[in-house]
């Protein structure tokens, strides 16, 4: 039994709808998804209506929260999250607002740098009453020809530290751990191996409150995985895997496709236990 705990739909920036997610996984032999898009819960419903379609399949509610930490960019996923808390509905309106301030700075830097985008343009990629963000961007780089990929978008404009990165201010990761929390949730640091000197961090969200750590990832080296899965154990955290799969954007997979990275039944189980001690 294989499960991917990190996939991204058209609700937020990945190009396959929550339905599409569910076919793709089945396709690959999985037993279940998590979907986990950013800052959104938008793509749920459909994902679940889906799954329901498909016997013994398995489709846990996720979120991935951005937050902000020492000048990075921190991303906290959350599983069985009550997706329809009216309190955390409204939470993830305003970090929504905060992504989209984030977008106009960017579009404004890549107009100086002579790049026509305009918002207008970016509002027609939002779905299913989501989000828009860098990945979208990203795309629009690459229609209009002036990268050929989304690696090559986010090394050269996109990324931290590229000419049209903008950062914003962000709610800290223990906020998001603790949204996650009382939305019901079980709340895992995403892919450490991508941020900074995190292992401090690490233990600071261990205590508080943060249940797990993504320590198989599809950027993760093998040596990266063993190091956090190792720690995850010392600190009591639920190791868990996720293949970060946003869809395929000129024919390319950003991350990983779904499946190439994922878990068993056991972590499936903790993250279940740990959502419902609150």
């Amino acid at each position: 039994m294989k499960y991917d705990l990190h996939t991204h739909s058209t609700a937020s920036d990945g190009t396959c709808t929550p339905s599409e997610n569910v076919l793709r996984a089945l396709e690959k032999g999985l037993s279940g998804i998590a979907l986990t898009d950013h800052d959104t819960v938008s793509g749920i419903s459909e994902g679940i209506q889906e799954s329901e379609k498909h016997n013994n399949f398995l489709f846990v509610p996720g979120i991935e929260i951005s937050t902000k930490y020492n000048g990075q960019d921190i991303h906290v996923l959350g599983y069985y999250i009550n997706y329809e808390d009216d309190k955390l509905l409204k939470q993830l309106h305003e970090l929504r607002n905060v992504r989209d301030q984030r977008n106009a700075l960017i579009i404004e830097k890549l107009q100086h740098l002579g790049i026509a985008i305009e918002h207008d343009e970016l509002e027609k990629k939002r779905r299913l009453g989501g989000n828009v963000g860098r990945g979208h961007i990203a795309e629009l780089l690459m229609e209009k020809g002036v990268v050929k990929s989304l690696p090559e978008a986010f090394e050269l404009y996109l990324g931290n530290g590229a000419k049209a990165y903008a950062m914003v201010e962000r709610i800290p990761p223990a906020e998001a751990v603790e949204i996650i929390r009382r939305a019901g949730g079980a709340a895992v640091l995403a892919h450490p191996g991508i941020y900074q000197d995190c292992d401090h961090l690490i233990k600071e969200l261990a205590a508080a409150g943060l249940n797990g750590l993504e320590c198989w990832h599809s950027d993760h080296s093998d040596s990266q995985r063993a190091d956090y899965f190792a720690l995850a154990k010392t600190l009591h955290l639920i190791p868990t895997a996720g293949s970060d799969f946003h869809g395929f954007r000129n024919g390319q997979v950003f991350h990983g496709d779904l499946g190439s990275c994922y878990t068993g039944f056991e972590t499936i189980s903790q993250l279940k236990a740990a959502s419902e001690m609150r």
